[in-house]
């Protein structure tokens, strides 16, 4: 999902840096999976854990990464 989907499911589309903001004061973000939101534009975008830390647990969960972006099939 993007933080533009999120923001846009929670009422306010054009609250995606919003979303961002508070997905970095997630205080559980395995529980709380935040590293699962990207960008529009298919970049990873941050996490509280380091950029390398969210492209190991996406691919971890199977979703292909390459140059930091989602790889759409």
């Amino acid at each position: 999902m993007t933080y533009a989907a999120v923001a846009k499911a929670a009422g306010r589309p054009r609250a995606y840096r919003a979303v961002g903001n508070v997905l970095n004061k997630n205080p559980r973000p395995i529980e709380i999976p935040c590293h699962r939101v990207v960008k529009s534009d298919g970049k990873v975008g941050g996490y509280v854990g380091g950029i390398y830390k969210k492209v190991r647990l996406l691919q971890q969960e199977g979703i292909p990464i390459y140059n930091n972006r989602i790889a759409i099939t």
